[in-house]
């Protein structure tokens, strides 16, 4: 796969000769950090293999390690510095994260400290105490009202009656009101035929909430980011939520359907890529000539950095683990992103 850079001063996008135009860039993110949990014992679920007593020997060293590897990744995905300082992620979502514990080491780390983030974050009912979360940049994003948006599921479509709940935030993005959605979907963990009936349920769950707020305004801006488990062509995001490659209409936009098309994807199984990390968005992104954000590009951060280079899994996400043994990796998939302009 190739690798993706982003640029965030752009000169001379969108002019004719006589004139050069200076854009805003606001750069979303998602990225499933795979199973970052603290070396705390829960009481309420089981996490006693990401333990110093557990089978992986998840000391203070290897979270530090991990911990390290996910805030380079942050830092690193804009790939651009003005002045010799690094221009961080606007806003970033993310899945299985445990608990604020972890948020705080990450947005306190040396290399995002200078964001300033802060955090929305829940706790969920899923049976392995991982959440989903949204990180910010204040000087970006004020933060209006969240709430978590919980999933039942149907009998027989996954062994628990929960999963992880969809997260809402509210808020001004550099004063224009945005509704923002953190997901992650049931897994295929069992098979995809049974178990997607419980992601129907989760597209139709958030494809409510979006339709009461759009109900309320039609010009509204929205932003969804998530890890849903499924492929842009499956028929929980294509159908139930609505999320297509066209422009136009009242469907969401989805501009990672084409690079599925492609061939690309964010993690892989049996040497078969899937593509179930997205980020879409309505469509009043669209019009690049409107005085706010507009939408301008979105790709997959499959850097060799974290690219698994040796072994059987040659090319893969690096995974934070081989097995039970610990592996330095990142994360068993790449993180996307999408860039937002405004002009001057």
């Amino acid at each position: 796969m190739k690798t993706v850079y982003i640029l965030f001063v752009i000169l001379g996008i969108f002019c004719n000769a006589q004139q050069k135009n200076i854009y805003k860039t606001a750069t979303i993110v998602f990225y499933n950090v795979e199973n970052f949990y603290d070396t705390t014992p829960s009481k309420i679920y089981d996490d006693a293999s990401f333990t110093p007593n557990g089978e992986r020997k998840y000391t203070s060293d290897i979270y530090t390690k991990k911990l390290n590897n996910i805030a380079t990744v942050f830092a690193d995905i804009t790939n651009s510095s003005t002045e010799n300082k690094v221009i961080l992620p606007a806003i970033i979502g993310v899945a299985e994260i445990e608990n604020a514990t972890v948020l705080n080491d990450i947005t306190n780390h040396p290399k995002l400290r200078s964001a300033n983030y802060s955090f929305v974050h829940y706790d969920s009912r899923d049976n392995r105490g991982i959440d989903v979360a949204l990180i910010y940049q204040p000087s970006y994003f004020k933060v209006l009202q969240s709430k978590a948006l919980q999933i039942w599921l149907p009998e027989k479509s996954k062994f628990s009656r929960y999963t992880r709940d969809i997260l809402w935030v509210e808020g001004w993005l550099d004063g224009e009101l945005v509704d923002i959605y953190v997901n992650h979907w049931p897994s295929r963990y069992g098979g995809s035929k049974v178990s997607e009936t419980a992601r129907y349920v989760a597209a139709q769950k958030l494809k409510n909430h979006i339709d009461s707020i759009l109900q309320l305004d039609l010009k509204r801006k929205i932003i969804v980011m998530g890890d849903f488990n499924d492929n842009p062509t499956n028929k929980s995001i294509a159908k139930f939520l609505g999320a297509t490659e066209k422009v136009g209409g009242m469907d969401l936009y989805n501009p990672f359907y084409m690079l599925y098309k492609k061939g690309v994807g964010t993690l892989a199984f049996q040497d078969a890529w899937a593509l179930f990390d997205q980020i879409m968005l309505s469509q009043n992104w669209m019009n690049k000539k409107q005085d706010g954000f507009f939408y301008y590009k979105s790709g997959i951060y499959d850097h060799a950095l974290l690219t698994e280079n040796i072994g059987k899994y040659k090319g893969y996400p690096m995974r934070t683990w081989n097995g039970l043994q610990f592996r330095n990796g990142y994360s068993d998939h790449y993180p996307v992103y999408l860039t937002l302009l405004k002009a001057f």
